[in-house]
C-alpha cells in the first residue's frame, strides 16, 4: 500500500491505496462520553486533521451510500454506531488567516466564518430548500458570525442537526506568539471579543440545533478567552483514555511497516530512540511516535533506501521555530537550560491558560509540553509530574537554543576547525586528549569565579554536548539511564558517518581546585565506567573506548583513558 506522507483527506487516503492506521474505535468512545462537546490538543503534525476528516465522514449524512467504501474493514465498520452519518458537518479552518493587523484578522476571521457557512449551505443545498436564497444573502451582507444563525435556521427548518468541527482552533494565536505581537494579540482577542463571540455563538447554537462539537489545535493557549462564552466543551486532551488517539504506537509502526513494504534491513539506527516517547497521561503505558516523523522517516526508507541525513523532517522543524520568540524572555532562557542540564523538569501541566502569562515558569513549561518539546516522563507528588524531552529528534530542536544560551552566559565562542580536527581525533584515532584540552583551552580556562560559583557536572556536560552537537560525527546521549545509574555522555557514531572507528563513554567530575584527595573521585568515576561497559548495549558497540575526565579549577584536568592512571 501506499505511504500516507502528507495525507488529510480521510476518503482519498481510504479510496486510493493509502495505508491506514485504524484509529476509529475513538469514534465510538467519543460517541459514547457523557459530554456532546469535546476539546482536544495535540502537538504538530500528529494526526489531527485527518481525524478530523474522518469524523467528517462518518457522521456526515450525505456520505451514508459510501459508508462500506470508506470505513468497511475498519473498526467502525463491524461497530457502527447509532449515530453514524446523521449530522449536517459544518467544519471550520481556522489556519492560514491574516494576523498583520488587528484590523485584518478581524476581517479574515469574518470572512472564514462566512466562506464555511456558505459552503456548508451550498454542499446540503438538497438539504435545504432556501439555500441558494440564503448563501445570496449572507454574501450581500457579509454577515460574519452573524451568518451561523442563518444556518441554524436552515437546518431547524429542515429539522436537521449540525456537528461543528474544528480544526486548527488555535492556529493564528500561534502566529501571533511566533511573532511576538503581543499587545495585537490582547487587542484582537480580548477587547474585539472577536473569538469569545464566535464561540458564544456556537453556544446558542447548542441550545437547540448543534448537536455535537469537536475542536483541535496544538495548546489550550486561548481557552481562558473562550471559558465564560463557551464552557460547555469537555477538555479530554490529558484523559489517560485517549492516550493513544492520535500517534502511532508501536505495533501500529510495526503494521505501517508491513502494508507498505519498509525493508526493515535498510533501517540501522534505534526508531524508538529517535521518534519515540510521547505520554500525554502519566499512568498510559503506550508511549507513541509522532505520525509525520514516521512517514517522513519510512519514505526516505522507501524512495532512498537508507536512513535520512536529517533526522528530522525540516518542515516539522520549521514548526518547532515559534519558539525562538519565547527564547526571547531571560526567565524562559533558563527554564529551556535548566530542562537540559538536568534532563527534565518537575511541574503541574496547565490545563488552560491565557498568552499573558506564557512567561510565567509554569505556564512556559506546560506550553512546551503541548508542543510536543516536552512529554511525561513518570508521575510526581499529588498532580506534579516529571516531564523530559521525548527523544533524539526532539533534542536537536533544544539544541538549536542551547548553544546560543550557553555561548551567552559563558562566554565563549567555537572554534569550529580546531573543534572539528579534536572530534576526528576521537572517532578515528581513539584519542580523547584532544578534544578534552580543546574543551579546556577554550571553555573552562576562560570561565569567571562568578561562573565558577554554580558550576558542576552538568554544566560540563552542556558545554561538550554544545561543542559534539556541531559536528555530525557522533549522535551524542547524555545521562541515559541504566540499572547503574546515568551514563555521563555516550558518543555513538552517526548512522552517516559509518567510517567511524570508535564510540565512547565518558563520566565527569568537577573539583574545586582545593580538593586534595583526587584519587577517591578517580577511583569512583572509573567504578562507574565499568559498570555502564558491562551493559549489553555497550557490549554491542564496536571499538567502545572510556575515558574518566576529572576538571580541577578551570586551569587543570585529568585523563584517564582505558581505565589506566597517566
Amino acid at each position: 500500500m501506499r505511504l500516507p506522507c502528507g495525507e488529510q483527506n480521510f476518503a482519498s487516503l481510504r479510496t486510493e491505496n493509502y495505508a491506514y492506521v485504524d484509529k476509529t474505535q475513538y469514534v465510538e468512545m467519543l460517541e459514547n462520553e457523557h459530554s456532546k462537546y469535546h476539546f482536544f490538543v495535540r502537538p504538530r503534525k500528529f494526526g489531527k486533521s485527518l481525524f478530523v476528516s474522518m469524523l467528517s465522514y462518518y457522521y456526515d449524512m450525505l456520505c451514508a451510500d459510501r459508508f462500506l467504501e470508506l470505513f468497511g474493514g475498519l473498526y467502525i465498520g463491524d461497530n457502527p454506531t447509532p449515530l453514524k452519518n446523521s449530522y449536517a458537518i459544518m467544519k471550520f479552518d481556522f489556519s492560514g488567516l491574516d494576523t498583520s493587523s488587528p484590523e485584518m484578522l478581524t476581517k479574515s476571521f469574518e470572512q472564514n466564518v462566512n466562506r464555511t457557512v456558505i459552503d456548508f449551505l451550498g454542499k446540503y443545498s438538497s438539504v435545504f430548500p432556501k439555500a441558494s436564497e440564503l448563501i445570496a444573502r449572507i454574501k450581500s451582507h457579509q454577515e460574519g458570525i452573524g451568518s451561523l444563525y442563518t444556518a441554524y435556521g436552515a437546518a431547524m427548518e429542515a429539522n436537521v442537526k449540525i456537528f461543528v468541527i474544528i480544526d486548527e482552533y488555535d492556529h493564528f494565536a500561534n502566529d501571533l506568539i511566533a511573532m511576538g505581537v503581543d499587545d495585537d494579540y490582547n487587542q484582537m482577542i480580548q477587547a474585539s471579543r472577536l473569538v469569545r463571540a464566535f464561540y458564544e455563538t456556537l453556544k446558542i447554537g447548542a441550545k437547540s440545533v448543534v448537536d455535537r462539537i469537536f475542536i483541535t489545535g496544538i495548546s489550550p493557549v486561548m481557552l481562558d478567552n473562550l471559558t465564560s462564552g463557551f464552557n460547555i466543551a469537555v477538555i479530554l486532551s490529558m484523559a489517560e483514555r485517549y492516550n493513544n488517539m492520535m500517534g502511532f504506537t508501536r505495533e501500529e509502526v510495526e503494521w505501517l511497516m508491513d502494508e507498505t513494504g519498509v525493508d526493515r534491513d535498510c533501517i540501522n539506527v534505534d526508531m524508538e530512540w529517535y521518534y519515540n516517547g510521547y505520554l500525554f497521561h502519566k499512568d498510559a503505558t503506550d508511549r507513541l511516535y509522532n505520525p509525520s516523523m514516521m512517514l517522513y522517516f519510512f519514505s526516505q526508507i522507501i524512495n532512498e533506501r537508507k536512513v535520512p541525513e536529517s533526522i528530522i523532517d525540516p518542515n516539522l522543524k520549521t514548526d518547532y521555530g515559534r519558539l525562538q520568540r519565547l527564547m526571547q524572555n531571560e526567565d524562559n532562557r533558563d527554564v529551556l537550560l535548566q530542562i537540559v542540564k538536568d534532563g527534565g523538569i518537575v511541574t503541574a501541566i496547565q490545563t488552560a491558560f491565557h498568552f499573558d502569562v506564557l512567561y510565567d515558569k509554569n505556564h512556559f513549561v506546560s506550553l512546551l509540553f503541548y508542543m510536543g518539546l516536552l512529554t511525561i516522563e513518570k508521575p510526581g507528588f499529588g498532580n506534579f509530574v516529571r516531564l523530559c524531552i521525548p527523544n533524539y529528534s526532539i533534542q536537536t530542536v533544544f539544541w538549536e537554543y542551547i548553544p546560543k544560551i550557553v555561548q551567552e552566559r559563558l562566554a565563549f565562542t567555537i572554534d569550529t576547525a580546531e573543534l572539528d580536527l579534536s572530534v576526528q581525533a576521537l572517532a578515528l584515532d581513539g584519542q580523547a586528549k584532544p578534544f578534552i584540552e580543546y574543551i579546556s583551552r577554550n571553555i573552562f580556562r576562560k570561565l569567571s569565579k562568578r561562573d565558577l560559583r554554580q558550576f558542576d557536572e552538568k554544566y560540563i556536560k552542556i558545554m561538550m554536548l554544545t561543542s559534539l552537537f556541531q559536528s555530525a560525527t557522533y549522535i551524542p546521549e547524555s545521562e541515559t539511564e541504566t540499572d547503574n545509574g546515568y551514563i555521563g555522555v555516550f558518543l555513538h557514531r552517526s548512522p552517516q558517518m559509518p567510517e567511524v572507528k570508535h564510540e565512547w563513554i565518558f563520566e565527569f567530575k568537577y573539583l574545586k581546585a582545593s580538593v586534595k584527595n583526587i584519587e577517591s573521585y578517580r577511583l569512583e568515576a572509573q567504578a562507574q565506567l565499568q559498570a555502564y561497559s558491562a551493559l549489553p548495549r555497550m557490549k554491542e558497540s564496536k571499538n567502545l573506548k572510556k575515558a574518566v575526565i576529572l576538571f580541577v579549577g578551570k586551569n587543570k584536568y585529568k585523563l584517564y583513558e582505558r581505565g589506566d592512571t597517566s
